[in-house]
């Protein structure tokens, strides 16, 4: 079931203010991330935010564990930017999509070299 319009608004309000203040901490175990969308429960007492991250498997702890250290600021900082009857409670959830959508490119890739068909995907399959 899709969220109603109100939960759609709150979802990416919510999305905006966490990227943008993620931008300001200095924690240095913060990695590149991307806030990539929220997830407000219906009753909005908890919110899912997915993110994803560059780097190996250390990077993506150190991140994680960077996320839940400012998970109460980031709160705060909704708290004082979004105005709804409850504050969600943010939990951090790593994105996998994206890492999945790079997985299968490889998978897709080796397979096009296996039957000899390299080359270029965005190439004119006109031969022009």
């Amino acid at each position: 079931m899709s969220p109603s319009p109100f939960l759609r608004r709150v979802n990416e309000r919510i999305r905006e203010i966490v990227a943008d203040e993620i931008e300001r901490l200095k924690d240095p175990g913060l990695g590149f991330v991307t806030i990539t969308g929220v997830d407000t429960a219906p009753d909005l007492r908890s919110a899912r935010v997915y993110y994803s991250v560059l780097g190996d498997d250390d990077q993506h702890a150190a991140t994680a564990a960077a996320l839940e250290r400012a998970a109460r600021r980031l709160r705060a900082v909704v708290g004082r930017r979004v105005r709804l009857k409850y504050l969600p409670e943010l939990r951090f959830e790593i994105d996998a999509s994206i890492e999945q959508g790079l997985r299968m490119e490889r998978l897709l890739r080796d397979l096009r070299e296996e039957r000899g068909e390299g080359g270029d995907s965005t190439a004119d399959p006109t031969g022009g």
